[in-house]
C-alpha cells in the first residue's frame, strides 16, 4: 500500500467524521476557529488512534472485529441521531440543541465515526505498507495513521464551517437533518457489511 492508497483510504475513512462535523456545524448558532479545531482534533485524533489499536491487535482478531464493527457503529450512530431528532422535536428553548463540544459528547461521536478505522488498522497489520522504506513496517503504519488523522482533521474543520453556513438558516430542521444523516451513516455501514 503506497501513499496514493493511504490518501484514498484517509479520505474514505474521514467521510463519516466530515458528515458528523457538518451536523455539529448545523446545530451551532455561532462558530469560531476554536470550535472547528476542537472537532478536528477529536475526530482526527481518533481516526489516527483507532488504526494503531487495530494494528496492535493484529491478525488473530481480524475476523471477529470486522464482523462487529458495523454493528457497533450503527448502534452508536443510531442512538446519537435519534437523540438529535428527539431534541429537535422538543419544546423550543433558548439553548442550542446538540451544539455541545463536551468530552462525553465528543468522545462518543469520535468513537462512533472511527470504529471502521479500527478494522482498517487490522488490515494494515495484514498488508505491506510502503511509505518510507527506511523506517520499517511499524513506522510505515504509524505514518499511515498520521496521514489519516491529518486528512480527517482538515475535513472535520471544513465540515463544521459548511454545516454552520447551512444550519444558521434552518435552525430546528437542521437538527433533524443531522440526526437523519447519523442514522443513515449507521445503516450504510450495516448495508456495506452485507453487500
Amino acid at each position: 500500500m503506497g501513499i496514493l492508497e493511504i490518501l484514498l483510504l484517509a479520505i474514505g475513512l474521514s467521510m463519516d467524521a466530515f458528515a458528523v462535523s457538518v451536523c455539529k456545524g448545523l446545530a451551532m448558532k455561532k462558530i469560531d476557529f476554536k470550535t472547528a479545531v476542537t472537532c478536528g482534533i477529536w475526530f482526527g485524533g481518533f481516526q489516527a488512534l483507532m488504526p494503531v489499536i487495530g494494528y496492535l491487535l493484529g491478525k488473530s482478531f481480524t475476523s471477529r472485529m470486522t464482523a462487529y464493527t458495523p454493528w457497533i457503529a450503527f448502534v452508536l450512530l443510531f442512538i446519537i441521531g435519534a437523540k438529535m431528532i428527539r431534541e429537535s422535536m422538543g419544546k423550543k428553548t433558548d439553548e442550542i440543541p446538540d451544539d455541545r463540544l463536551d468530552v462525553k459528547t465528543m468522545f462518543v461521536l469520535a468513537v462512533a465515526t472511527s470504529v471502521d478505522a479500527l478494522a482498517v488498522g487490522v488490515t494494515l497489520a495484514c498488508v505491506k505498507v510502503n511509505l518510507v522504506m527506511m523506517i520499517g513496517p511499524v513506522g510505515n503504519v504509524i505514518m499511515a495513521t498520521v496521514v489519516i488523522g491529518i486528512v480527517t482533521f482538515m475535513l472535520s474543520c471544513i465540515g463544521v464551517k459548511v454545516g454552520h453556513k447551512v444550519g444558521s438558516k434552518y435552525d430546528r430542521k437542521a437538527e433533524v437533518v443531522g440526526g437523519v444523516i447519523l442514522i443513515g451513516l449507521g445503516f450504510k455501514m450495516l448495508i456495506e457489511k452485507f453487500m
